[in-house]
């Protein structure tokens, strides 16, 4: 048996204690006992990948002589297939595997590799490699991709400043606009100390303005960083149309640049594209882009992104940028060396689990660049930084005609939600879940009392509240539809303090509000998910607790541990310290 016996875990609580394991053996033992018993396939992929990274640090000196599968455990099948870099031969170890032993482990481990070898076409000692279409490449495919057409990007393109895509609403600028323009002038100011030499001009901030009187924000733009403002007007730009806008950001990047090889030919005036060249960049296209990733932000990006044929990492928390060594063959070109990518923009995100957190990087192959490096950020992630209105920048007007046939859809009546269904950008919200059951509408005043006593709050609820079967009066009906859902198929919020009131923790859950700087969690059930990733927790029934919360700020001050007094103790368990705060406490959750 195991040291970590996975059955007592939930995936997003393996996760971590996976990840610290080195010891192969011991990986191998957990997987064993987990397709013994409850068999969950996330579980699964956690210890199988973890198993894969042990071996690939490991290393190995089994060569290119006979591999005997059959004996060979999991972690040395990864070791030896380290020295083996003929496709064939690894297509043989593939065969020979799946006639034997099976292991669909190993047999990943194979076809990681031989992705690998092959997607680096090894040594090519500086020659253009012309690589075999999909189809010839993997002939024993039922479906072979030869009808999608592999676009490269520009060759030997040149790349620079930082692109925001500053989103207004309703004719106003979105607070997440605002601290993208912040987070974009630190991020430039760091490059240009780290990156340019003395002589060479500083790259800069260029924020990007598209619909319907935006030039007026062009100043305040300047104000919150940005060096540049290119800004594209046209009254038929008033509401989001994801066509015009996709099109006309990809065209302001390019800007009088030949566009990659998926056009025929540059679009003429008339389709939309400028031709002159521009006059305030000596660059192809920008070498980082970042957009909000609210919902027309989350839709834009993706397009304009494929449209210059890049990549984009969506839904980021942090970004940073500097150098980092890659030894993936893909990346460096040949099996066993290693290269180093200058200038990488780092973009940290949340992981579709939520339990741990991913950094993406956008990098070129050997043989196409992938630029501009991008990403969405959700609202929130930054602090809004303060103007400064003696700054100076260049507004620049994008002249370009605009195809009509990009409005082929039209939006013939729409209704404006009144406030409150954007939760981002607030200080505070309180969510409350499927804890108000015994009296919903009544939790719902709480909870919206809760959020009227801060000076800048709002409400929202866990799925179970939008897809359960409450019943709710008139009056707080509003606040528990699907606009306000908090999660992962619902809005990500990252307030100063964030209020779970009946909320049980789900992973699903923590993925909308993780990033919120405090979490304060209430909670009849002691063992409740959210115990362990919130920083207070309080035992006990948020009928009784949320209104001395709102008492507490009403007063002038939130003492967490103050309001605390209603719920069970934990009863001096040794295994959780946590559990031995006494009735009337709160257990602070580091």
């Amino acid at each position: 048996m195991p040291d970590i016996d996975p059955s007592e875990f939930d995936v997003s609580e393996l996760g971590p204690r996976v990840r610290s394991i080195e010891d192969a053996e011991e990986l191998e033992a957990m997987l064993a006992a987990e397709r013994d018993g409850e068999n969950r396939d996330a579980v699964i992929t956690v210890i199988e990948n973890r198993l894969s990274q042990v071996a690939d640090d490991d290393g190995g000196d089994a060569g290119d002589a006979d591999v005997d599968l059959a004996s060979m455990s999991v972690a040395d099948v990864g070791n030896a297939l380290q020295s083996v870099d003929d496709p064939e031969r690894l297509r043989d170890l593939r065969e020979r595997e799946v006639e034997g032993e099976n292991r669909d482990t190993v047999v990943r481990l194979i076809d990681r590799r031989l992705d690998s070898v092959e997607g680096g076409d090894g040594d090519t000692g500086g020659a253009t490699v012309d690589r075999a279409p999909p189809e010839e490449r993997h002939p024993e495919l039922d479906h072979p991709t030869a009808d999608k057409r592999h676009v490269r990007a520009l060759d030997d393109g040149t790349f620079g400043d930082v692109w925001v895509y500053c989103e207004t609403q309703a004719g106003d600028l979105l607070d997440v606009s605002r601290e993208l323009l912040g987070k974009a002038r630190e991020l430039m100011d760091g490059y240009n100390d780290a990156y340019v030499d003395d002589g060479e001009s500083d790259e800069r901030v260029v924020a990007v303005l598209i619909g319907d009187d935006v030039s007026r924000h062009a100043d305040e733009c300047v104000a919150l960083g940005a060096d540049v403002v290119v800004v594209h007007e046209d009254d038929r730009l008033a509401r989001f149309r994801h066509k015009p806008y996709a099109e006309l950001f990809a065209d302001m990047a390019r800007w009088g640049v030949e566009a990659p090889a998926r056009d025929e030919a540059p679009a003429s005036a008339d389709g939309g594209a400028t031709e002159d060249a521009a006059d305030w960049r000596d660059y192809d296209e920008p070498r980082y882009v970042l957009f909000p990733a609210t919902n027309n932000g989350r839709d834009l990006s993706a397009q304009v992104q494929a449209e210059l044929d890049s990549g984009l990492a969506s839904d980021c928390s942090g970004l940073f940028i500097e150098d980092v060594g890659i030894s993936n063959p893909v990346k460096t070109g040949a099996p066993g060396s290693t290269r180093t990518f200058e200038r990488v923009l780092h973009m940290k995100r949340p992981d579709f689990s939520g339990f741990e957190y991913s950094t993406i990087l956008c990098l070129d192959n050997p043989d196409r660049e992938f630029h501009p490096q991008g990403g969405s950020v959700i609202p929130g992630s930054f602090e809004v930084p303060e103007p400064d209105p003696e700054r100076e920048g260049l507004v620049v007007e994008h002249d370009a005609a605009i195809d009509d046939d990009w409005f082929r859809v039209e939006v013939t009546d729409f209704d404006r939600l009144e406030g409150g269904v954007d939760l981002s950008g607030h200080d505070v919200v309180v969510a409350v879940g499927r804890g108000i059951g015994a009296d919903p509408t009544r939790g719902m005043e709480l909870a919206l009392e809760l959020a009227d006593a801060f000076e800048d709050a709002a409400v929202g609820v866990s799925r179970g509240i939008v897809t359960g079967s409450y019943s709710f009066d008139g009056h707080v009906a509003e606040y528990t539809g699907e606009d306000r859902q908090i999660g992962e198929t619902g809005q990500v919020v990252a307030p100063q303090v964030y209020v779970a009131a009946g909320i049980s923790g789900a992973v699903q859950h923590k993925v909308g509000c993780d990033e919120a700087d405090t979490i304060v969690a209430v909670n009849t059930d002691p063992d409740a998910r959210i115990r362990d990733w919130c920083d207070y927790f309080v035992e006990g029934d948020l009928f009784e607790v949320l209104p001395r919360l709102t008492d507490a700020v009403e007063a002038g001050g939130l003492d967490v541990a103050a309001v605390a007094d209603g719920g069970r103790g934990g009863g001096g368990s040794d295994a959780d310290p946590r559990a031995d705060a006494p009735d009337g406490e709160v257990s602070r959750d580091a």
